[in-house]
C-alpha cells in the first residue's frame, strides 16, 4: 500500500484585525515569559498564519489549476444566505416537502462576522503539543458555512472525507515549530509541554470579537517570513475570494 501523499495546499478563512493583532501579542508575552509560563518563543505561531481550516489537499499542477477554479466558482454569500435561511426558517413557512424554504429577509448582502474566544488544547492538558483558539458559533452558522464551502471540493475528488466533524480552530501554540527540541535522531518526538494552567488563565480570553470573515482563501502548505516584519510569517495563497 502506497503510503498518503503530504498535503500540499488547505482551504482555509483567514484571521486578521488590529483586536486580534492586541490580543495575540499579549498572549505571546506572557506564555514566553521567564516569570510567567516560560514556554519557547518559536512554539507560538506567527501572527499572519491565524487562519481557520476548512480542509487539507494533496494537490499536483493539475490539481492546483482545478482547485482554484472550484474557489472561483464559489458564491460565498449566496451559501451564508441559504445556510442562514435554513437555521431561521420557522415551521410555519416550511415547503411541502419539509425542506425549508427560502427566507425573504436572509439578504444575500449580509456578512459574517465571528469572535474568536477561550484556548483549548489538541491532546490531553497535561502533555500536549498544539493549543488552539476556537471560534464561538451557538447557532451554527459559521460551522453550515464552512461545511458548504469545503463541500465541491470533495465532490471533486480534490479533498479526501476524513470521516470526522470539521474542527473549526485557530492553532496559536505548536511546538513542531520549536528548533532543536523534541530528541534527537531522524525520527524525533514532538515536543509537549503541560498546558493546564495556561489553559486555566485563558479559558475565556477574548481573542477578537465581531471579526468580520473577509475572504476564503486555498493557501500553499509552509509558512514564510514576511520581508521588512519582525519574524512575522503568512502561508502564500493560492487563490482567494471574497466572503
Amino acid at each position: 500500500m502506497s503510503p498518503k501523499p503530504a498535503p500540499t495546499h488547505f482551504l482555509c478563512i483567514p484571521l486578521a484585525g488590529p483586536q486580534l493583532a492586541r490580543s495575540w501579542a499579549s498572549f505571546r508575552v506572557d506564555v514566553t515569559s521567564p516569570v510567567s509560563f516560560g514556554l519557547p518563543e518559536d512554539v507560538v505561531r506567527p501572527l499572519g498564519t491565524l487562519h481557520l481550516t476548512l480542509g487539507v489537499m494533496s494537490l499536483k499542477q493539475d490539481g492546483v489549476d482545478k482547485a482554484v477554479e472550484v474557489l472561483k466558482g464559489l458564491k460565498p454569500r449566496e451559501v451564508l444566505a441559504e445556510v442562514r435561511a435554513s437555521i431561521t426558517v420557522s415551521p410555519l413557512t416550511q415547503r411541502y416537502d419539509g425542506k425549508p424554504a427560502v427566507n425573504p429577509s436572509a439578504s444575500s448582502d449580509e456578512g459574517l462576522s465571528v469572535t474568536i474566544r477561550g484556548l483549548h488544547a489538541m491532546q490531553a492538558a497535561s502533555k500536549t503539543s498544539v493549543l488552539y483558539a476556537p471560534p464561538a458559533d451557538a447557532e451554527g452558522i459559521l460551522y453550515r458555512f464552512c461545511e458548504q464551502l469545503r463541500q465541491p471540493f470533495r465532490d471533486s475528488g480534490l479533498m479526501e472525507d476524513e470521516g470526522r466533524p470539521l474542527l473549526l480552530h485557530a492553532t496559536v501554540v505548536n511546538t513542531i515549530y520549536v528548533k532543536g527540541g523534541g530528541g534527537r535522531g531522524r525520527r524525533r518526538e514532538r515536543l509537549t509541554i503541560d498546558a493546564r494552567d495556561v489553559l486555566s488563565r485563558y479559558d475565556d480570553y477574548v481573542w477578537a470579537e465581531d471579526l468580520p470573515v473577509a475572504k476564503v482563501a486555498i493557501c500553499r502548505m509552509g509558512a514564510k517570513k514576511i520581508e521588512g516584519s519582525d519574524g512575522n510569517e503568512a502561508y502564500e495563497v493560492e487563490a482567494e475570494t471574497e466572503v
